[in-house]
């Protein structure tokens, strides 16, 4: 994976094309648009402040939200570079559309330092469909050179992560590419023992290949979140209403004789906090430790790890050398179900060991709980962290240039 990096590219006065992942949270307030959580566009500001100090003409172009291949004003980028106006202290351009006439004007007129944001590439079918012609459109903006930043989009082959790349000379990585790729690839390749991975989330089913690749090289799963239901179903401990995936038992079962195969610990939760409803304020309950005679009550649903659970979670977390989390265990975004989130952002802010957040509602849950400035690296990838850490090939680092 050894690729061309953005500090090989000679960018001095050339008009660089740039990949980031501009898809930020955002919400409408009073008939104007406020980004709510800005980490995206922070994350790249290494890439874009350096091209900036090395007299690079920088042109960013990004996705934003589902506009379903046409213009859509609720998801134009515009806001996006106003707030990446005041976050570099300098002006940025902004073209009305990623491709055509408006869009080669304003680059054409660009000075050594500027910087250029282009208008939402999904208000084109072209980009999700990896379109040759759109892809060539947009490689024209630059004097040949591409820099992929884009994480959390490389695991998608479309026409500005993989497609452009044939109608450039250099396609190299940025800054966040870069380390993105570092801790998620190169750390885990080799990871200190022990080597623990807490797993929570939905559905096991979205993570049957991570798991399956990871049990090679963890210690030690946590199971935890609504996919643990799967896992007690499989059991046979009773989970009354809670979330389960009832087609999966046997998924379930295969990955707990796999553990057992290959000597992993796989850890489930040994009590659970229980609830009626999914709102602040509602009753809950603690359950007993977990049993096929003691489980989540008939009508109730398991939202958070038990007080036990957490105990046994954190002796795991303080033992480990490599921490990966992906996925809380418990609807953290309530604050009444959201102890059990808590406590393993703690416990791993306390550790020694090398901490990766593998994306996801966990980057939210430990910025929740400011303690973001404590872990070794927070993915901005979802779906691209994933399967980088199964093995899988991403095409949008696959079609950049290889290093000599």
């Amino acid at each position: 994976m050894s690729k061309l990096s953005l500090r090989d590219l000679d960018v001095r006065g050339k008009r660089v094309l740039v990949r980031v992942d501009f898809n930020v949270p955002t919400e409408e307030r009073d008939g104007k648009i406020f980004i709510t959580d800005d980490t995206r566009i922070q994350e790249s500001l290494p890439t874009i402040n350096y091209l900036r100090d090395n007299g690079a003409r920088t042109i960013l172009m990004a996705h934003f939200g589902r506009p379903k291949g046409r213009p859509n004003e609720k998801y134009s980028l515009r806001p996006v570079g106003l707030a990446l106006h005041d976050l570099i202290g300098h002006p940025v351009a902004f073209s009305h559309d990623c491709i055509g006439a408006d869009a080669e004007a304003i680059v054409r007129e660009m000075k050594e330092g500027d910087v250029t944001l282009l208008e939402n590439l999904r208000f084109h079918a072209e980009e999700e469909a990896n379109d040759p012609k759109f892809a060539e459109s947009l490689g024209k903006l630059s004097d040949g050179l591409y820099v992929n930043d884009a994480f959390g989009a490389a695991h998608r082959a479309h026409a500005s992560t993989a497609g452009v790349t044939k109608f450039v000379r250099q396609a190299a990585m940025g800054f966040l590419m870069e380390k993105e790729l570092k801790y998620l690839h190169e750390e885990l390749a080799q990871p200190a023992k022990p080597f623990l991975v807490i797993m929570g989330g939905g559905k096991v089913s979205d993570k049957i290949g991570v798991i399956k690749a990871l049990m090679e090289k963890a210690d030690t799963f946590l199971i935890c979140g609504a996919m643990a239901n799967t896992f007690f179903k499989a059991r046979g401990i009773p989970v009354g209403a809670s979330r389960v995936e009832a087609d999966k038992l046997d998924l379930a079962r295969e990955l707990l004789a796999l553990a057992e195969k290959k000597g992993v610990k796989l850890i489930l939760p040994i009590d659970a906090l229980e609830t009626q409803e999914i709102k602040a304020g509602a009753e809950t309950h603690q359950t007993g430790r977990l049993s096929p005679n003691d489980g989540v009550r008939d009508g109730w649903q398991a939202v958070d790890l038990g007080p036990e659970s957490i105990r046994l979670f954190q002796s795991e977390i303080a033992r480990a050398k490599t921490i990966l989390w992906n996925g809380p265990p418990g609807i953290f975004e309530i604050a009444d179900f959201a102890a059990g989130t808590r406590a393993i952002a703690e416990a791993m802010a306390k550790s020694d060991a090398v901490t990766i957040i593998g994306g996801g509602d966990s980057v939210t849950a430990v910025k929740q709980a400011g303690l973001a400035d404590k872990m070794t690296f927070i993915s901005t990838g979802g779906g691209a962290s994933l399967e980088l850490i199964e093995g899988k090939d991403l095409p949008g680092v696959a079609a950049l240039t290889d290093a000599s």
